[in-house]
């Protein structure tokens, strides 16, 4: 919760702050947009923090978003208004909205403010505060992505190459996977990353904020990780700044503690979303599609202080809902503007139950280039590519005229294609509780040989399911073996 300055200490007071100044009245409610005259002294400035009543550990916390004349501003509430009556007395807080950083927040629950969601112990009275409002780091001062982020997930390291320090994104529609996708990522970091995560929980349901809380208690990494909720039970202004509680908390390992830290969303459309409903409340004109005029403003702020400085990276991983599955909708475009590798999960496969349900042929990483994965990596994933895109093509002659029509080089791509398929599926430790499959981690060496056997064709007389749910090429081996010899012993037990 941001800290009003003593009134009555000059030294500490905010601007128009200080002896005799005479606090703001509230003048009109309506929902969660406040309008504040101001009697004497100028004006908060426009992001500024704003106490509502009386100040205590559950205040009401609004921040300034208009001037409507030169006595008048026009706020929105972070928290419900309930209650909240014409006269009320209001605070100014001389600056942003502040949050608790440091050590003390590691292993907690936090709202937009900083207020601890986990029923745990307050946070101590020292513990360092940081504004959410801050400039990103100039040009000179970001480094660049220097080293490749391994994940374990065959078909994200072989096609979508995540770096430490780069940008990912995730778009998908309801109910394919990217909840899912993004709690199996921090339970791979577990044996391969040891920085610090900030997790950010924006527009989620309440459930999915208590279930990730205690998988991340399971998995062990609660210790060194900050979670950040604004959920979509919460007014609109919660949902709104809550990455830029998160982004404050980052930043400060990131520039005051020089640890790298990856940073979670999900998920960034709900950020835009509010932003929408906030223009809204303001009386702004809409865009296109109904968005915010200042869409594109607003996600350029947010991702553009996701960066890495000289001995520090921050690895953003965000998770984006595609409205409607439409990919050409405002916000989706927006967002993927910003980042690096592209990750799309698409309906099709996982209706066909391909999980991870990313498409091969819509995914791209501007990683994925010789120079920085190695030239077998890429010709690879190239081939990979090549190979799913014709038998893609190809779909309609089978779906009309049966694969017997086709020639036999078709005929071979498309059992290879299949093959590849089902071999970038893999088993997740998040899933194990519902399928009883345990999940696996596969090396990126793995997958290139892997997926090289396949297109070489020394798979071709393997059954698909061999390769379907399966870690590397051997325990695919291992699995057809296994098919063989029930398949021999069903046959030699027949009458």
């Amino acid at each position: 919760m941001p800290v009003p300055p003593d009134a009555t200490n000059p030294d500490q007071a905010g601007p128009g702050e200080g002896e005799g100044d005479v606090p703001g009245r509230v003048i009109a409610v309506r929902g969660v947009v406040v309008d504040i005259t101001f009697p004497s002294g100028p004006l908060p400035p426009i992001d500024d923090a704003l106490t509502i009543g009386d100040a205590g550990p559950n205040a009401l916390v609004a921040e300034v978003q208009a001037h409507l004349d030169d006595r008048t501003v026009r706020a929105i509430a972070l928290y419900a208004t309930d209650g909240l009556r014409r006269g009320d007395p209001v605070t100014r807080h001389g600056g942003p909205v502040t949050v608790p950083v440091g050590e003390a927040v590691l292993g907690r629950l936090i709202d937009v403010t900083g207020r601890i969601g986990d029923n745990g112990a307050p946070l101590p009275a020292d513990v360092p505060r940081r504004p959410i409002h801050r400039a990103p780091p100039t040009l000179a001062e970001q480094g660049g992505p220097s080293t490749l982020f391994v994940t374990g997930i065959k078909v994200i390291d072989l096609l979508t190459p995540l770096a430490q320090g780069g940008k990912a994104a995730m778009f998908g529609g309801a109910g394919v996977g990217k909840t899912v996708l993004v709690t199996e990522l921090i339970h791979a970091m577990v044996a391969s990353y040891h920085g610090i995560s900030v997790f950010a929980g924006v527009g989620e349901r309440s459930r999915e904020g208590h279930e990730m809380l205690l998988d991340m208690a399971r998995f062990g990494v609660l210790e060194n990780t900050v979670l950040v909720y604004g959920q979509m039970n919460e007014p609109p202004g919660a949902r709104w700044r809550v990455p830029l509680t998160a982004l404050t908390v980052t930043e400060y390992f990131r520039d005051e503690r020089h640890r790298n830290v990856l940073l979670l969303m999900d998920n960034l459309f709900r950020f835009v979303q509010a932003g929408a409903e906030v223009s809204g409340l303001l009386g702004r004109l809409p865009s296109r599609v109904g968005y915010q005029p200042t869409l594109a403003s607003e996600v350029a702020a947010l991702q553009e202080r996701i960066a890495s400085v000289a001995g520090a990276s921050v690895t953003a991983i965000e998770a984006v809902y595609v409205p409607a599955d439409d990919f050409t909708d405002p916000a989706v475009t927006t967002i993927a503007a910003h980042v690096d590798s592209v990750v799309v999960l698409s309906r099709s496969m996982a209706a066909e139950g391909m999980y991870p349900a990313i498409d091969p042929i819509a995914s791209s990483s501007i990683l994925l280039d010789p120079l920085v994965v190695g030239e077998e990596h890429a010709s690879t994933a190239i081939a990979v590519r090549r190979t799913i895109e014709h038998y893609r093509e190809l779909q309609d002659v089978i779906a009309l005229l049966g694969v017997e029509e086709l020639g036999a080089e078709d005929r071979r791509v498309v059992a290879r294609a299949r093959r590849l398929q089902r071999f970038l599926t893999q088993p997740f430790a998040v899933t194990e509780p519902f399928t009883g499959v345990a999940g696996c981690s596969v090396p990126v060496a793995d997958t290139i040989a892997g997926c090289r056997a396949i297109l070489a064709g020394e798979c071709d007389a393997w059954r698909e399911s061999s390769l379907y749910m399966t870690g590397t090429l051997e325990q695919a081996r291992a699995k057809e073996g296994q098919g063989a010899k029930e398949f021999s012993g069903t046959r030699a037990g027949a009458p």
